[in-house]
């Protein structure tokens, strides 16, 4: 790959210098494309930068002219815009668009039984028309990198987590910690669990397609890490991350609508979708285990806080009404103490059945 040509569209978010090093370090002359607004000090200086709009096609045109690469690597900006422009002007394509493709994301009441398959593959059925009008460009985006480029490779970024997420939905748990609180609220026992990436992992899953690329070419890949973490277990990482011990309460999404803004949804079905795809054709496995990927987004949230009311705060949409959270937590213990009392009323135990003495207990039981 020395002497390679490679042009990086976007390259500044929280994946972007992860592909950007990445491809340096295999030997490519790197261009960044990118509006200019916001700039990484993890970038080597010497890289050429382009500044320009990637979402206006006559100034992407205008700033690029003639030039072809070996290797254009799309991850931001308008999609069928760049595809179709560097058609023929580039010996590589890779795109990333985003999950909401399949049917059911946005709106798991559209399948029965409600909510998408667990795990979701890249064959899973997409979404149509008529489902939801805005994410169906994702999909029509897709269809267009193929279309003019057949050999080019397309990931499917989850959730990215990590130093330079502009809504880093963890913050939700940081802030907490850092108020003091000794409570927080999860939504239906916490269980949700959606596919996330962090963002080297997800520089990691591109970069191992830039490496194989007679195995990736002409597909589409999930992304994500190896494992799913449930919304408790998360909330368990952080606090573990950060020294802090805390009562997590278990409470219907009906009765906590505030917790909408950790699940980024209205709904607690599961969206997870396979990676096994990439895992077998690149050889994909995480650079960095979700749970201490975690634990460093925690501490570098801490050391670099969105400020309070602040956009990130805004986009992120929790009240962070903490009277209002103890109000509500009060009266979910006192509506559920009379309820613990009937149960409690027939002692019935169940018995794993992989329980050490099962058997006997059982046997006793007759």
């Amino acid at each position: 790959m020395a002497g390679q040509r490679a042009l990086v569209i976007g390259g500044t978010g929280p994946t972007g210098p992860f592909v950007v090093n990445g491809l340096v370090a295999r030997g490519y002359q790197v261009t960044i494309l990118h509006t200019g607004n916001h700039e990484v000090d993890t970038i080597p200086p010497d890289l050429e930068h382009i500044h320009t709009d990637p979402f206006d096609e006559a100034a992407v045109r205008g700033a690029l002219g003639e030039r072809t690469f070996d290797l254009v690597v799309a991850m931001y900006g308008r999609l069928r815009m760049l595809a179709t422009l560097l058609q023929g002007r580039c010996g590589r394509f890779v795109s990333v668009g985003g999950v909401p493709v399949y049917r059911g994301f946005a709106r798991p009441d559209t399948l029965f039984p409600i909510g998408m398959a667990l795990p979701t593959r890249e064959d899973g059925t997409k979404i149509e028309g008529d489902e939801v009008g805005k994410v169906i460009k994702i999909l029509e985006s897709e269809d267009v990198v193929f279309a003019h480029h057949p050999n080019a490779t397309h990931l499917r970024y989850p959730l990215i987590y990590g130093p330079g997420q502009l809504l880093p939905r963890e913050w939700l748990v940081v802030r907490r910690i850092l108020d003091g609180r000794r409570t927080i609220v999860v939504p239906d026992a916490g269980l949700s669990a959606r596919t996330a990436a962090y963002g080297e992992n997800a520089a990691h899953a591109l970069l191992c397609c830039v490496d194989r690329p007679e195995a990736s070419a002409g597909k589409a890949y999930n992304v994500g890490d190896e494992h799913t973490l449930t919304i408790r277990q998360l909330v368990e990482v952080i606090a573990d991350a950060l020294a802090h011990q805390w009562e997590i309460v278990e409470m219907p999404l009906s009765l906590a609508p505030h917790t909408k803004a950790l699940l980024a949804t209205s709904w607690t079905n599961h969206r997870v979708t396979g990676i096994e795809a990439i895992r077998a054709d690149v050889g994909y496995r995480d650079a960095v285990p979700p749970v201490e990927a975690y634990a460093r987004t925690a501490r570098w949230l801490v050391a670099n806080p969105p400020a309070p009311g602040g956009r990130e705060e805004r986009g992120l949409q929790d009240p962070f009404d903490y009277g209002w959270e103890d109000r509500l937590v009060a009266a979910w213990k006192a509506a559920v103490e009379p309820v613990a009392a009937v149960a409690a009323e027939v002692p019935h135990r169940f018995i794993d059945r992989y329980a050490e003495g099962r058997r006997n207990e059982l046997n006793a039981k007759r």
